[in-house]
């Protein structure tokens, strides 16, 4: 039948073995070569002082609570989110919704920091906005976006993956999948050990 477990699952591999990357000029970037890109960051972060900011709405929002803890605890990578109910609501009382995220990193952010911005259209105004207020603070970005090619978010990242699905349940759980396979192999992960679960910090 065609719409089996089986091809659901398929159909989510074909989409996931397309995601692309890019680097801030647009320039195309192999999917390893963007891990590889990320793991630079965090060792850097791990060694230094420095903390990656993690952000999204909604189901992003989710996934960017998980990693953040994942990255802190299984990592060794300090992460924090910008999820808090109470300064969600007050800054979007005060200030808009628009701009939740991009006054947290104003306050919080040190050159050096580094955001992951995950949404799934990519033109989450909140989102974009994060990223453009983690330039301006000399924050490295990294996005995860779908949907359409020339979302807005996919412009702003030092590293960009993409996504091309517009099946929400492909999308978020593709960028669930690509930032734990990017901890996952910073932490030592390799086909020969497939079935452990990787125990060593990023350094």
């Amino acid at each position: 039948m065609s719409n089996s477990f089986a091809d659901y699952v398929r159909t989510f591999f074909e989409v996931l073995e397309a995601t692309s990357v890019t680097d801030r000029q647009g320039g195309a970037l192999s999917v390893d070569a963007g891990i590889a890109g990320v793991h630079d960051i965090m060792r850097r972060i791990a060694r230094g002082t420095g903390k990656v900011m993690f952000v999204g709405n909604g189901g992003s929002a989710g996934i960017a609570g998980h990693l953040a803890i994942d990255f802190a605890k299984n990592g060794g990578v300090r992460s924090v989110t910008f999820n808090d109910a109470s300064s969600l609501t007050c800054l979007g009382n005060d200030l808009g919704y628009d701009q939740v995220f991009a006054k947290q990193i104003e306050m919080q952010a040190f050159p050096g920091d580094v955001l992951i911005a995950i949404s799934s259209s990519g033109n989450s105004k909140n989102i974009v906005n994060a990223a453009l207020a983690a330039a301006k603070a000399k924050c490295d970005v990294i996005t995860l976006s779908g949907f359409t090619e020339g979302n807005a978010l996919r412009r702003l990242g030092d590293i960009n993956f993409f996504v091309s699905s517009g099946v929400y349940g492909f999308v978020e759980t593709g960028h669930q999948a690509i930032l734990h396979a990017i901890l996952d192999t910073a932490m030592g992960w390799t086909t020969a050990t497939k079935a452990i679960q990787p125990g060593s910090a990023v350094r």
